[in-house]
C-alpha cells in the first residue's frame, strides 16, 4: 500500500519530534524479525521510556537535518533501518537492542550508527556505547557496593552488643590474690598477735599487785 504525501509529513513529523528530544539515537539494519520478536523489543524498550520507530531511510535523513542539522546518507546501510530512541537514560534503549543484536549473533538486526552526545559515532563506536551498563546498573552496583561494608560495620556492632550483654550479666568474679602475697598478709598477722601478747601479760601482773 502506497503511503500518501499527507501520511510521509506526519510520519517526518513524528520522528523529527523524537529525534529532538531523545538523548541517544541508534539506527539498526533490520531483516528478518518475526512479529513476536519485534513485540517483545519494543515492550523492553518502553520499560526503559525509549522507543524503535522503522521508517524509510530518505524521511530518517530529513529528520535528523530537521532535528539536529546533522545530515547522513543512510542509502548504503543494508536493509530496513530502525531508529531506537532513548528519552531518559541514553544508554539503557541501545542495552535493550544490543541484546537482540546479541541473541540473534546480528542475523536479524545489527547495529548501523548512532548519535550519542550529539555526535555521529561509526558501527564499532555504537557497539562500544550499546554494550556499556545502564545508569540504573550503574547506581544498582554502586549501592550494592555501599551496602556491603556498612552491613559488615552493623554486624560487628551487634557482635560488641552481644559480647558486652554478656559480661554484663555474668556473676562478678573476685581476682584471687598470688600465694606469695597470701603468705606475706598471714606473717604480718602473726606479726601482729606477738605484738599485742606481751601487753596483754603486763596489764596481768599489774592487776596481781593492786591486789596484794
Amino acid at each position: 500500500m502506497a503511503v500518501t504525501k499527507q501520511q510521509k509529513q506526519e510520519i517526518l513529523s513524528e520522528l523529527t519530534t523524537k529525534f529532538k528530544e531523545a538523548k541517544s539515537i541508534g539506527f539498526a539494519s533490520t531483516t528478518t524479525l518475526t512479529v513476536e520478536e519485534f513485540s517483545n523489543l519494543r515492550n523492553g524498550l518502553r520499560e526503559v521510556n525509549a522507543t524503535y520507530t522503522l521508517a524509510k531511510k530518505t524521511l530518517m535523513k530529513r529528520a535528523l537535518k530537521d532535528a539536529l542539522d546533522i545530515d547522513i546518507d543512510l542509502s548504503d546501510l543494508p536493509g530496513q533501518i530502525g531508529a531506537v530512541c532513548s528519552n531518559e537514560d541514553a544508554v539503557a534503549g541501545l542495552g535493550k537492542v544490543n541484546d537482540l543484536v546479541k541473541s540473534t549473533e546480528g542475523e536479524k538486526i545489527n547495529w548501523a550508527i548512532s548519535i550519542f552526545e550529539w555526535e555521529l559515532k561509526n558501527l564499532e563506536d555504537t557497539k562500544i556505547i550499546a554494550g556499556m551498563p545502564s545508569r540504573e546498573t550503574l547506581l544498582g552496583r554502586m549501592v550494592g557496593s555501599l551496602q556491603s561494608p556498612l552491613s559488615s560495620f552493623a554486624r560487628l556492632l551487634d557482635a560488641i552488643s552481644k559480647d558486652k550483654a554478656e559480661k554484663d550479666g555474668a556473676p562478678e568474679v573476685k581476682e584471687e590474690a598470688p600465694k606469695e602475697e597470701k603468705e606475706e598478709a598471714k606473717t604480718e598477722e602473726v606479726k601482729e598477735e606477738t605484738k599485742e601478747a606481751p601487753a596483754v601479760e603486763e596489764k596481768k601482773e599489774e592487776a596481781k599487785t593492786e591486789e596484794k
